[in-house]
C-alpha cells in the first residue's frame, strides 16, 4: 500500500465521477459505502456526490478520475476553476480541508453558521460530534468583528471549539483557537 492510500484510507481505488456544478458525482455502481464510512460525500436523490474539495483532494491523491458530461477527463486546474465559480474562497478552503485531512481528521461540510467546515476528533468518525467548527481566511483578506462574535457564539451554544485557519502569503495554514474573554 503506498503512502498516498495510507494517508486517504482508500487503499488501491480508482474512483470514477461525473463533473456537475455542485461538484463531483459517483455512480452507485461504484465502492460509496467505503467512501462514505470514510467520511467522503453525501447520498442525495439517490446519487452519491462529492464536495469540490474531497473531489480535489481524491484527484490530488491519485484516486479519483473525474470527466465532463462529454467523458474527456478533466484536470485538475478545470475542477478548481468549476469549484471557484460558486466559492470565491475555493483555493483556501480547499488548502485547508488538504491540510486537516493530511493530519488525520475527517472533514465535513459545515452547517450554515458561517463555518467552512465540522471536523471531528481522530477516530471518531460516526461515532461523536464534531469536536470542532472551522472558519478559513486568507491573510490580508478581513473579516468583520461582528461575523467573528457571531460564528464563535453560535459554536459555543453548541459545545463546540471554533477553529479559525488563515492561508498565509505563502500558501501555509496556520491555526488559532478562537474563544470568547472575559475580563473581570
Amino acid at each position: 500500500m503506498s503512502k498516498k492510500e495510507k494517508a486517504s484510507g482508500t487503499a488501491g481505488i480508482i474512483i470514477k465521477g461525473l463533473l456537475t456544478d455542485r461538484g463531483v458525482k459517483i455512480p452507485k455502481n461504484q465502492n460509496v459505502e467505503e467512501l462514505s464510512s470514510k467520511g467522503y460525500g453525501v447520498t442525495e436523490k439517490d446519487e452519491f456526490l462529492l464536495t469540490f474539495y474531497e473531489a480535489l483532494y481524491l484527484f490530488d491523491k491519485g484516486l479519483l478520475e473525474v470527466k465532463d458530461e462529454k467523458g474527456k477527463k478533466i484536470e485538475f486546474q478545470r475542477l478548481l476553476q468549476q469549484y471557484e465559480k460558486i466559492e470565491e474562497n475555493a483555493w483556501v478552503r480547499y488548502l485547508t480541508y488538504r491540510d486537516l485531512r493530511s493530519r488525520g481528521y475527517v472533514v465535513r461540510e459545515g452547517f450554515g453558521l458561517g463555518v467552512d467546515f465540522r471536523v471531528y476528533e481522530r477516530g471518531d468518525y460516526g461515532k461523536d460530534t464534531a469536536k470542532y467548527l472551522v472558519l478559513s481566511v486568507q491573510e490580508g483578506k478581513p473579516i468583520a468583528l461582528e461575523d467573528l462574535t457571531r460564528i464563535m457564539t453560535q459554536s459555543q451554544s453548541l459545545k463546540k471549539e471554533l477553529i479559525l485557519t488563515v492561508m498565509n502569503r505563502r500558501g501555509e495554514i496556520v491555526y488559532y483557537s478562537v474563544s470568547q474573554l472575559t475580563l473581570k
